[in-house]
């Protein structure tokens, strides 16, 4: 599958406090102390210099992609430490990118300089998080999104500048804990880009920016889709694991640590139909969804194969959105829509960012294509270098709220509220973040399972 298969909330959602993620969201407070009252001028003379320590929390693939791209963004970077739940994705991802630095460094010495992480800045288990953060200047958080929310809580409370892969919850306590951790990373003046990639493609923001200047009258309905093949299969089990570790290790196929490939792969396409409704959220959402050809691999996945949506807007705008993992089926990841006075389509990975106005006139962006991967790493550090660090945080946290919401109705079959997700009690966490017997989640069923 493609790269992008694996990419305060609003003013007019009730406040709510805080509320801890049980046994693990309470390990989220790391010391603060030490940290200098000005993160951005803590990060710019890091050891003394004006190096920046990097941490990767998450070893897999997205995590060490993002990894790459951070080192690529500054000649004054170096991958510092690396922290993932499993020593073997640790051991992996040093082997992978201290060899991609050794490749690179034969075009440009500085490389050699971008990768200092010996054997003693690899940290491993649940809780390795603390031990990198307490050695790093910024953090790219790339673990299964479950752990997100206090993932982003401790590094913020730490003062450390945040690239945060997306989704960043899996649910709606997760969702308070991300609005209150953008609360204070907006207070001590710490960056927080976000996953959402395609915010930061050159010809998606050209066509947008078309869009929203009128190129087709005031937008009054958005379809999306993501309609893929499916995640990779099963991690097999080993008899030493415990039911957690295999879980972890399968984590896309269960809602406690994806939120569902609505939540976890689709919300790409939410964020552009977020970004279509020029970020005004939607007042309430209808969806379906169910498992029509999802297998019984890995052993007690929970969660659905297909789901179709309907939002609506306080103004009467629709938005639309379906996803699917049907293998041998068509697959799709576009965007269409509907202004008073023309269209769009847009389509990423076609190359097609185009308006059509009522009288046939069509434009097609032709700004050139750039790696919207490596462009959210690029204007990361540049922003904590001009002491003007970016904060996608509200934009992040509303494009998560919506997939949420959507997988919360499909699951129970009730029509949810904007206001009725911020005040769900729904919290998909374990009781205790441990290594351990875990009885496998149950399978949603819509009309019974009950909207909390």
């Amino acid at each position: 599958m493609n790269r992008a298969s694996h990419a305060s909330a609003g003013a007019d959602r009730p406040d709510h406090p805080g509320i801890s993620r049980r046994s693990f969201a309470t390990a989220a407070g790391v010391a603060a102390a030490g940290v200098l009252a000005d993160p951005v001028a803590r990060a710019a003379h890091a050891a003394g210099s004006d190096r920046l320590k990097i941490g990767l929390v998450g070893c897999g693939g997205r995590g060490t992609g993002a990894a790459t791209n951070a080192i690529a963004a500054d000649p004054g970077v170096v991958l510092w430490a690396l922290a993932d739940a499993f020593p073997d994705h640790v051991k992996s991802a040093a082997g992978v990118l201290g060899r991609a630095v050794e490749e690179r460094a034969g075009q440009d010495a500085s490389f050699r300089q971008r990768f200092d992480c010996p054997e003693e800045r690899q940290f491993s288990g649940l809780e390795s998080y603390k031990q990198l953060l307490d050695a790093c200047d910024v953090v790219l958080l790339a673990t299964p999104p479950g752990f997100r929310p206090a993932h982003l809580r401790a590094a913020v409370e730490a003062g450390r500048q945040v690239f945060c892969e997306k989704p960043m919850a899996v649910d709606a306590a997760g969702l308070r804990s991300v609005r209150d951790s953008v609360a204070i990373a907006t207070e001590k003046g710490l960056a927080v880009v976000s996953g959402f990639c395609w915010r930061y493609a050159h010809r998606e923001r050209d066509v947008f920016k078309r869009i929203h200047d009128g190129a087709i009258g005031p937008v009054r309905a958005a379809y999306t889709t993501y309609n893929a093949a499916g995640f990779r299969g099963e991690v097999p089990r080993r008899p030493e694991w415990s039911d957690l570790e295999y879980y972890v290790r399968n984590w896309p196929y269960y809602t406690f640590l994806s939120g569902d490939h609505i939540v976890e792969q689709a919300v790409h396409s939410l964020d552009r139909l977020a970004w279509a409704m020029n970020d005004e959220m939607p007042t309430r959402v209808v969806c379906t969804g169910g498992r029509e050809v999802r297998g019984d691999r890995p052993a007690g996945n929970n969660i659905y194969d297909h789901f179709a949506a309907a939002f609506d807007y306080a103004d009467g705008r629709r938005g639309f959105h379906m996803c699917r993992h049907f293998p041998g089926a068509s697959t799709d990841n576009s965007d269409s829509i509907v202004g008073t006075t023309g269209t769009a389509t847009v389509n990423g990975f076609g190359n097609r960012q185009e308006t059509v106005s009522a009288d046939g006139t069509r434009w097609q962006s032709s700004v050139p294509k750039n790696d919207m991967y490596q462009t959210e790493h690029d204007e990361l550090f540049a922003s904590i270098r001009a002491g003007k660090p970016i904060n996608d945080g509200v934009r992040m946290t509303n494009s998560t709220a919506m997939a949420i919401m959507a997988r919360m109705s499909a699951y129970t079959g009730q029509d949810v509220t904007w206001a009725q997700l911020w005040a769900s009690k729904e919290d998909l966490a374990p009781p205790k973040w441990e290594w351990g017997p875990l009885p496998a989640p149950a399978v949603a069923v819509p009309g019974k399972t009950p909207l909390v």
